[in-house]
């Protein structure tokens, strides 16, 4: 009876033991299950949808193309340019193959047996730069298309990322064909220097398509996939030619590459495009900094990212004639600022220099990072008797400016800018667009056509003596007096007293000028007194050149564009732009007769100094403005306007002589830009259009006012009583 009882218990403990363990088993199973389930729904988490993967969206710069179909620069995040898989050479493909993944076209988006090889054969050498990679294409592919990769990964996470790789390569397989991964693959991968994408590579490292490249170029590119630092051609050249025949190598063993033909390319040099290479180059760096504030605005209206949806901008820009004004600017300012740093001398201006010296001393890094009074001040002292510090900061100062800006009169569109004497820097500030200076006798053309529309005539004459005018007593430049002088000889020779007059004796009264200045494109605020006879009320490059164009273009303002039509990624259109604005300014009958007037300032005037480099029909005007601190010269062929100023940023430095005047410190880069760009466009031989009323009437003035009346007869009989009675002038003895 007691063994029974025994085994009972026994048995008793026994199942409440394995019950127990029943229990614990089922709570472990159950959290391992819960477990897992919640890993598995973290890696998922983690993988693109199927949205995602069946319209991937790489990171594509926007590209800027000018009018003549030249890519001049780009907006990115990423530097790529999208190509397809037929504009890339058949020995680039191979190459890649393989080095990279020779089992391309037989796996499933994974090659566990390489997977497993390449871990092994790294282990044991030790080597994880020459090693095999263990990835395939398509698992790169899902790493770079998808964004898998984490930036410092421990090894939790290194393990998590290529599962998602795995799973990730199996979908694309799954969902795409071979050469699409291909395709998709060399349009995402990275090859250094700012360079997303084949096409992208080929042009910053060879600057040309990838379409022709060579094989040992595509060789060298297939290694820079590999490691762009490790093989880094500019940096680590021999690195890279090893990397880049071990590519060759491969190509061979995989049946790609005769032995004779490696032989013959491995001692080649590698072979660059340029000596300095980069991401982002362009010949426009302001225009394209102007183009981009434009594209800021329109993004909220259409909804685009200008830096990662791969747009096309096509602008007004025209390469060549940005090129011309380039080389204009650059030869003209290194000229001047040697003349200039020979005549300027510091000890003048001590006041200047040291009002400048503390303000660079306060907008230091070191001086803004200082966290006490003791600090900043310990470091002041040390800036201000460092003589490198003090002769960057007097460099600076001292470095001649330039806003340069080309438009075509009839169309408003911008063919060039020039922002800054510094090309290759695309922010800081745009001088063309950006600054306003007052333009001196650059502004006389606005008071000239403001007189002529009110009913004057070129051969209208004033008084050039001086006057006073409520405390107001303006002077010619040269000191010079006369006695009567016509309109045209007061504007070619930039009379101030005859311009003065014009305004003082009601003939260009003051309110019509700022209503004609308007109407011709300047917007700035323009202050109506009669010192704006001498260019005082300051104005932009970019508007007062708009304004000449107003002249070239027959009286007819067209508003300044640079954009003309944006596309997305795959061509289609998103808007095209025109003018905001197309009217007639001003009669074109003035604005012809004010054309003629300014050719006599270009062929016998004060911009006669152009046709030293420029012998085409064209007009303009000089400016200069007191103690020589701004130069213009804006003028005007039959087919194109372009101004130019040139000065300094800081206003306190000035020229220090009459080299400082537009005729010679702005004129010539004009003159420069217009000689070249006629010789490069081979634009046509072009005369200004005045109209036969307009010549006939002038010629009638003109030749009654210089006392010859029988031409006036013989050219315009039917003409001279209205012009007598409409200037009320005597009527000649000898005509009747």
């Amino acid at each position: 009876m007691s063994k029974v009882f025994s085994s009972n218990q026994n048995w008793k403990k026994n199942s409440h033991t394995n019950d127990k363990r029943r229990k614990t088993l089922i709570i472990v199973s159950l959290s391992v299950l819960v477990l897992l389930i919640l890993f598995i729904a973290f890696i998922f988490q983690g993988l693109p949808s199927l949205e995602q993967l069946e319209n991937p969206k790489p990171i594509l710069a926007s590209k800027v193309y000018s009018e003549d179909g030249e890519l001049i620069g780009q907006f990115f995040i990423e530097n790529r340019i999208e190509t397809d898989i037929d504009s890339i050479p058949k020995h680039f493909i191979n190459a890649l193959i393989a080095t990279e993944d020779r089992n391309f076209y037989d796996h499933w988006g994974v090659d566990v047996g390489r997977f497993i090889k390449a871990m092994i054969k790294n282990v044991i050498s030790l080597s994880f730069i020459e090693g095999e990679g263990a990835s395939t294409i398509t698992q790169q592919l899902a790493k770079n298309l998808y964004n898998l990769k984490v930036k410092n990964e421990n090894s939790f996470e290194t393990v998590i990322r290529k599962i998602r790789e795995w799973i990730t390569a199996i979908q694309i397989e799954k969902t795409y064909t071979k050469r699409e991964i291909l395709e998709m693959y060399l349009n995402v991968s990275y090859f250094g220097r700012s360079a997303y994408g084949v096409e992208t590579a080929s042009n910053i490292f060879f600057h040309k398509k990838a379409k022709e490249l060579n094989l040992q170029e595509s060789a060298l590119l297939i290694a820079l996939l590999r490691s762009s630092v490790y093989y880094d051609p500019v940096k680590r050249y021999e690195n890279a030619i090893a990397r880049r025949n071990l590519v060759m190598r491969n190509m061979i063993s995989a049946g790609y590459l005769d032995e004779s033909t490696y032989e013959r390319l491995k001692d080649k040099p590698i072979v660059l495009g340029s000596e300095k290479i980069g991401g982002y180059t362009t010949i426009a760096p302001h225009f394209m900094e102007y183009v981009r504030q434009q594209m800021e605005k329109l993004s909220d209206k259409y909804g685009f990212d200008l830096y990662r949806d791969g747009l096309n901008i096509y602008t007004s820009l025209d390469s060549r004639m940005q090129r011309a004004a380039n080389l204009a600017a650059k030869e003209h300012l290194i000229e001047y600022q040697a003349l200039f740093n020979k005549s300027w001398n510091w000890d003048r201006y001590k006041s200047v220099l040291n009002a400048v010296i503390d303000k660079a001393v306060k907008t230091h890094p070191s001086y803004i990072a200082a966290k006490s009074e003791s600090e900043k001040s310990r470091i002041a002292r040390e800036l201000r008797y460092r003589k490198s510090f003090i002769d960057s900061v007097k460099k600076v100062e001292q470095t001649i400016e330039v806003g340069f800006v080309a438009i075509e009169p009839k169309t408003g569109h911008i063919k060039a800018m020039v922002g800054s004497e510094n090309q290759d820097f695309q922010y800081g500030l745009n001088h063309a667009t950006g600054i306003r200076r007052q333009p001196g006798s650059a502004f006389k053309p606005i008071i000239y056509t403001t007189a002529i529309d009110n009913g004057l005539f070129p051969a209208f004459s004033l008084l050039n003596q001086p006057f006073d005018f409520n405390g107001w007593s303006p002077s010619n430049s040269d000191g010079s007096t006369g006695g009567y002088t016509m309109m045209r000889d007061a504007l070619r020779n930039s009379l101030n007293i005859i311009t003065a007059r014009l305004i003082i004796q009601d003939y260009a009264p003051l309110e019509k000028i700022g209503d004609i200045a308007r109407r011709m494109g300047i917007k700035s605020n323009l202050t109506l007194v009669p010192s704006i006879a001498l260019g005082t009320s300051e104005v932009s490059p970019l508007e007062l050149t708009s304004a000449y164009a107003t002249l070239a273009n027959e009286g007819v303002y067209v508003s300044p564009i640079s954009l003309l039509r944006i596309e997305d990624r795959d061509g289609i259109l998103i808007d095209k732009f025109y003018p905001d604005r197309m009217y007639e300014a001003i009669n074109p009958s003035t604005a012809s007769i004010m054309t003629d007037m300014m050719q006599t300032v270009v062929d016998y005037g004060t911009g006669a100094g152009v046709r030293r480099y420029f012998h085409r029909p064209a007009a303009g005007k000089t400016g200069t403005t007191q103690d020589f601190g701004d130069a213009w010269f804006v003028g005007f062929t039959p087919q194109l306007a372009a101004g130019v100023w040139v000065g300094f940023d800081d206003r306190r430095i000035t020229f220090t002589g009459w080299y400082g005047q537009g005729a010679k410190a702005a004129a010539p880069i004009w003159a420069k830009f217009m000689a070249k760009t006629y010789e490069d466009i081979k634009m046509p031989l072009k005369y200004f259009d005045l109209g036969p009323d307009v010549v006939s009437e002038s010629f009638c003035l003109t030749s009654i006012m210089n006392g010859t009346p029988r031409l006036a007869k013989e050219s315009c009989p039917d003409k001279i009583s209205d012009i007598i009675n409409k200037n009320n002038l005597p009527p000649p003895c000898d005509i009747h």
